[in-house]
């Protein structure tokens, strides 16, 4: 069934209980104390910091905003961008797009306006969804975006060159459109980018959505009693599809604005969250905040916090030793996927399996997996090979793209572009990627749009961006740099020069150094590796 009957079943079956809070730390601190001396005192709560709806209110907004669509003349099959930070908005927006029948497309918000510009000519976006946060990026392209495409704000100061989304949709009926959806239909667009950067648009289907939400409240067994704390951006595969799992459940979801510790574990003893999602460093940046002292775990109640999971990058099996030894009643789960596979959980490691950690696990709920060679075929146990899965949530193509589309799937299998082997008991585990990206943070960062913007400083005259391993973030970005002859060049000069990129594509660490390329021109990325990683990535998982 499409993913919108989840929605209207707990609003009719739970319309009093709460759906979705926002939690905002960041626009009020709750008393000036240290975190030693913690105190939560209700009058002294501004009504912003927290907000939060029923599931009833969520139908009723999402319905809407479907209805608010179908009059201005939006219609089955078109195209509703959504470019938000995470907020009570977001997901009633995005439901309301699909319930009358329009495909969500989410947008990541680090996007630059000619970003902005080319996803929302590739996937044919004809409803754009903005925040205050991103006016001044929506202003630059104005002229051009808004030609064919309605543009609706999303909060307060709307600017002159958009349509208020608040005023208009509170005038729009309350009651579901009658529009009809089957599993068929498609339902979202999700960005995502190869080698190059360049961002390709992934089609999916209600069916995958579905499967999806399945599949979470399947390996993590939530119930009507569980709160999730979602921190990560909900236009990330990751973070809505977890979040799925409370839609399934009829569940209490929390979006947390800000990721550093104390708000973290404020919120997980305010809201009583049994189930949070982290990335590496967002664990580790807890712990060390309790050896640090600024944050005593004594002070809050954390006793219904059952479960902490991690995903987006390889996880150190370090950092889950120490974590369990902080909280040991903890269950812990690792979730592998992809926005092609509808975001984690194609492969799971299961939180019975912690002995197995460094792997990120077995086939998940639904899903078949194999790892094969060059020609495709599935390679012996302990053999590395491309990590490719089967199931109900593979993407049905990269919208407007046969070429990369072909190379990616095969007889139902998805090409995941990982190199991945497989223990003698049958757990997957990551031995590098296929693909270039380095994920840094749980972020994607690709070498190629960093190593042409080097090319651009006139002293460089060769350049290549690979990822070393960190203790915090999984992999920085290191820009092996080779300085033309007879120029010279600092590091300094080069940090300078690339304040220009946002700060998570900067360069990590600089080398001045030459550039190996083998005889076709290319760059020998896997030998700059070996000089300055030592060893593969699951090498060095298993030593951490």
């Amino acid at each position: 069934m499409p993913i919108t009957e989840l929605l209207e079943r707990n609003a009719r079956e739970c319309p009093n209980e709460i759906a979705l809070v926002e939690v905002n730390p960041e626009i009020k601190e709750i008393k000036r104390v240290t975190w030693k001396e913690y105190e939560l005192i209700e009058s002294d709560r501004e009504s912003h910091y927290r907000r939060e709806i029923t599931w009833r209110v969520f139908d009723e907004k999402a319905n809407r905003f479907a209805n608010l669509l179908l009059s201005r003349g939006v219609r089955k099959g078109d195209k509703v961008g959504i470019l938000l930070m995470n907020c009570l908005e977001w997901l009633p927006i995005y439901f309301g797009a699909l319930k009358m029948g329009a495909l969500a497309v989410p947008l990541n918000f680090r996007y630059t306006p000619d970003e902005i510009k080319y996803c929302l000519d590739l996937a044919e976006v004809d409803v754009l969804m903005f925040g205050p946060e991103f006016i001044g990026r929506i202003e630059e392209i104005c002229d051009d975006i808004s030609k064919n495409r309605l543009l609706f704000y999303v909060g307060e100061g709307c600017p002159s060159f958009a349509e208020h989304y608040d005023r208009l949709a509170a005038n729009c009926s309350s009651v579901a459109p009658e529009v009809e959806l089957t599993d068929d239909d498609y339902a979202a667009i999700y960005f995502s980018s190869g080698t190059t950067g360049f961002p390709k648009a992934i089609l999916h289907k209600h069916r995958s959505l579905m499967h999806s939400a399945k599949v979470e409240q399947n390996h993590h067994g939530q119930t009507k009693d569980d709160v999730f704390l979602c921190i990560p951006p909900l236009y990330h595969t990751g973070a809505k599809m977890h979040w799925f799992g409370s839609l399934y459940s009829c569940s209490k979801a929390v979006l947390l604005k800000g990721a550093k510790p104390q708000f973290i574990i404020r919120t997980v003893h305010e809201e009583r969250c049994t189930i949070v999602w982290l990335l590496v460093p967002w664990a580790q940046d807890i712990l060390d905040a309790i050896d640090r002292g600024d944050i005593v775990l004594s002070h809050f109640d954390l006793d219904q916090w059952r479960l902490m999971h991690i995903g987006a990058q390889p996880v150190p099996p370090s950092l889950i030793a120490r974590w369990k030894a902080v909280f040991p009643n903890h269950q812990y789960d690792t979730n592998y996927g992809l926005s092609e596979s509808i975001g984690p959980g194609c492969v799971h490691l299961g939180v019975e399996n912690i002995h197995k950690v460094g792997a990120i696990g077995k086939a998940g709920y639904g899903w078949e997996v194999k790892i094969t060679d060059e020609n495709f075929n599935t390679v012996a146990r302990g053999e590395v090979g491309e990590l490719c899965v089967k199931g109900p949530g593979v993407m049905t193509c990269y919208y407007r793209d046969e070429k990369a589309t072909s190379e990616t799937l095969r007889d139902g299998w998805l090409l995941t572009g990982d190199m991945a082997q497989e223990d003698e008991d049958g757990f997957i585990y990551l031995v590098d990627r296929k693909k270039d990206v380095i994920i840094s943070g749980g972020e994607n960062l690709y070498p190629v749009q960093i190593e042409d913007f080097l090319r651009s400083h006139p002293a460089i005259k060769d350049v290549a961006v690979i990822g070393l391993p960190d203790k915090r973030l999984g992999e920085i970005a290191a820009a092996i740099i080779s300085i033309k002859d007879g120029m010279e060049c600092t590091e300094q000069e080069i940090n300078n020069f690339c304040a220009k990129l946002p700060r998570y594509k900067r360069p990590h660490k600089i080398i001045f150094a030459d550039v190996p390329r083998n005889p076709t021109g290319k760059i020998e990325k896997p030998k700059l590796r070996k000089i300055y990683c030592g060893e593969s990535l699951v090498e060095q998982q298993i030593k951490s």
